[in-house]
């Protein structure tokens, strides 16, 4: 490579060369670093950084922000978390959940109803970060519009303030709105339900509101009226600083307000189910947004709008995989004190006691792919992982909270190292433990694995329990055309099974001529002897329930997050196999929070 575009791209953190899953030397394309360097106006030195990112020592002040003379922020970040106390826990997909209150969708007061009822000592939620208020709603949790502001899909309409003041007529007239429960969530329905009602119930006035939901509220307002992608709004109302938004922010004032009002109300919501529990709620956070979204379109100057972030080539996507997310952009987000990612972890801690980051390798580099071309023609950008990393601590110890992150798939050591010295808690899962040692790799003893993690048999993207066991995920997808070696896959199914089956003997684990509810319970037993401080399930995995919420690769042809549990909250805590399973957990785990 020409060697000023090598340096070029170096002062702007862009990879020339890359190391691939199986540990070779990837050159980048000089045309793939150009175009990065084009999408980063990226024609010499960086702008300097806003802030100065500092880890505590003898000589800083107190942890915290703090102004310089020179018109630059100190920002001191903690040098380690505390210890994340043993517990055991739930791992959740709300909209999953259903009660006799909840209108086809779980919502937050099923959340409550299940904290307050499961014994647990930790609650991991899906992202219930926000929608774009259009048709059709997006399915994804981890495509949100924003990251910054809540869902109000996921509202107990019958719990609001205004729904126990409104007069008997009205709140007759909002009972007759709830969709019924059905296997598949259906987000169109529940969403114009919800809306309907909540309009019915709105009171109308318009309360004073910070800028930045302000600006959430407009980009609402102006998705109802001109749909829900703001790439494709009339020009003058692509950026939420224009002249043309601000008339239109007067002319759709009411709802403007009505919009402001929905998030308030999910403040509240979220609130109580924290108030309600001695649980501790962990809320996930999603590596990105939907490009189309509120967030992208009024953080559009600290975002790469054109870029989308994925992942290179392995032997699993050979392609390589496309998450269309837009990046935020390392010299904006340096340029602007780290505000915008400030801003995304307070905003999930508000009313959490912990946070999840998916994709945490996401904080040291991202893979970007260049407008117009496949995920397999991208590189790597790096981010200052010093900062990102200490930023996110410094707001952890703020809130009191626990960080975890999801460190899965392909990760460089030196990110899980970098995790555990900061005191964050990296991720286990039971299908994936090898020790790399060993001739074959064979499954790590869950006694030897990370005692700084969070620990579980599966992930919303993996098999559950159930389907792992009858090669669920092999047969979905065979059935799609998504497997060209069908024979092969149930071949290296049945050899997983096999092997976890003599994990379970080896352990003492594994019953006499075992039916498959046997199995789900001995594999939740298996997971009570890991090191790790958090032990936590999923009600599929529990239940034995076989379907997977998500199949990757797949959009329409699967129905990801849309299953239903096969059980109300109730029937699901009562489950003969879901209280083995979670008694296994919680006597290796002893939460210390009663179940009601």
């Amino acid at each position: 490579m020409d060697e000023q575009l090598s340096a070029l791209a170096r002062a702007h953190g862009i990879a020339t060369w890359y190391e691939n899953a199986d540990r070779h030397r990837v050159t980048v394309a000089d045309d793939v670093v150009r175009a990065i360097l084009d999408e980063l106006d990226a024609t010499g030195t960086p702008p300097p950084p806003k802030a100065k990112v500092v880890t505590e020592g003898p000589d800083t002040p107190p942890l915290g922000y703090h102004q310089l003379d020179d018109g630059r922020e100190l920002i001191v970040t903690p040098r380690r978390l505390p210890p994340v106390p043993p517990a055991w826990g739930w791992m959740l997909q709300l909209y999953a959940l259903h009660s006799p209150g909840s209108w086809g969708i779980g919502d937050f007061a099923d959340l409550r109803e299940f904290t307050q009822r499961s014994g647990a000592g930790v609650v991991l939620v899906n992202p219930v970060q926000a929608i774009t208020p259009a048709l059709p709603v997006r399915r994804s949790p981890y495509s949100p519009s924003s990251r910054r502001f809540a869902n109000p899909i996921y509202l107990r309409v019958t719990e609001t303030e205004e729904f126990h003041r409104a007069d008997a007529e009205t709140r007759e007239r909002v009972a007759r709105m709830a969709p019924e429960h059905a296997e598949l969530v259906d987000y169109d329905a529940v969403w114009i339900a919800k809306l309907d009602a909540l309009a019915l119930l709105f009171p109308g006035t318009t309360e004073p509101m910070a800028d930045d939901l302000r600006d959430f509220a407009t980009f609402c307002a102006l998705a109802e009226r001109h749909g829900g992608d703001w790439r494709t709004w009339p020009a003058e109302l692509r950026h939420p600083e224009g002249p043309a938004v601000a008339r239109a922010r007067t002319e759709l004032a009411d709802r403007v307000a009505f919009h402001a009002w929905l998030q308030r109300l999910c403040q509240k919501q979220l609130a109580d189910v924290r108030a309600a529990t001695d649980a501790k709620i962990v809320h996930d956070l999603p590596v990105g947004v939907d490009p189309a979204g509120a967030d992208a379109w009024a953080l559009q100057d600290v975002i790469a709008s054109n870029v989308r972030v994925g992942a290179p080539p392995d032997a699993f996507s050979q392609q390589g995989q496309d998450w269309n997310l837009p990046p935020l952009r390392p010299d904006r987000l340096a340029a602007t004190g780290y505000k915008p990612f400030r801003d995304v972890i307070r905003s999930v801690l508000a009313h959490a006691d912990g946070i999840r980051v998916d994709h945490i390798a996401g904080l040291f580099r991202l893979w970007w792919i260049p407008p117009g071309r496949p995920a397999s023609e991208g590189t790597y950008v790096y981010y200052d992982a010093d900062a990102m990393l200490g930023i996110l601590a410094l707001e952890a110890h703020l809130a009191g909270a626990m960080v975890v992150g999801e460190d899965l798939g392909t990760v460089p050591e030196e990110v899980t190292d970098a995790m555990h010295e900061r005191g964050v808690l990296s991720s286990s899962v039971l299908y994936f433990e090898r020790d790399y040692d060993k001739p074959g790799e064979p499954l790590l003893p869950p006694k030897d694995w990370a005692v700084d993690a969070m620990a579980s048999i599966s992930t919303h993207d993996l098999p559950t329990t159930a389907g792992f066991l009858r090669a669920e995920n092999v047969r979905v997808r065979a059935e799609l055309g998504l497997v060209e070696d069908v024979d092969g896959e149930y071949a290296r199914a049945a050899e997983a099974k096999t092997e976890m089956l003599a994990a379970l003997r080896e352990h003492g684990l594994l019953p006499q001529d075992p039916t498959e509810d046997d199995l789900v319970v001995a594999l939740h037993r298996l997971l009570a002897t890991a090191a790790s401080r958090l032990l936590l399930t999923s009600p599929q995995d529990a239940l034995g329930v076989a379907r997977q919420p998500n199949l990757p690769g797949t959009v329409d042809e699967y129905p990801n997050w849309r299953i239903a549990l096969p059980v109300g909250v109730e029937g699901l805590l009562a489950d003969p196999k879901v209280r083995a399973a979670i008694e296994a957990l919680s006597d290796a785990r002893p939460s210390g929070v009663s179940p009601l």
